[in-house]
């Protein structure tokens, strides 16, 4: 089906006023305050201890004078363990939730997301069960 020179430009000049009529604005890049701070602890070697204060820490030397979004730290497969903190900070602290021994990652949410290394949580010396003395 042969498509005449008419129906090209229709569709092209609708295509365009459809897109210079949407909301959609377009903002320079260096007017968002992207931030992407490299996330220094939690490293690889790091244990955090269940029902005890954790803090993660990140590079702030590149951080610009104004970040326009709210930070989180989010544990994977729990969920948010802190929020509403200034990323120009460097570091926060939380209590580390009650969840599975085992292997986790976070991420540090601000203008930009980035994942820690995995690392490891364990139960607490209180959490562990002590095995039953023998029944005599």
């Amino acid at each position: 089906m042969a498509h005449s020179f008419a129906s090209v430009f229709l569709t092209l000049f609708c295509l365009l006023f459809v897109v210079s009529a949407s909301p959609l604005s377009l903002v320079a890049k260096s007017a968002l305050d992207v931030f992407v701070p490299r996330i220094i602890k939690p490293d690889a070697s790091t244990v955090w201890v269940i029902g005890q204060q954790a803090t993660v820490v990140w590079d702030t030397s590149d951080a610009p004078e104004s970040i326009s979004n709210g930070a989180s730290v989010y544990l994977h497969n729990f969920g948010t363990v802190a929020k509403d903190f200034d990323l120009r900070a460097g570091n926060v602290t939380f209590l580390v939730p009650y969840v599975l021994p085992g292997s986790y990652y976070i991420t540090l949410f601000g203008d930009s997301g980035n994942y820690s290394p995995v690392f490891t949580i364990v139960a607490s010396e209180t959490d562990i069960a002590k095995p039953e003395s023998d029944a005599a």
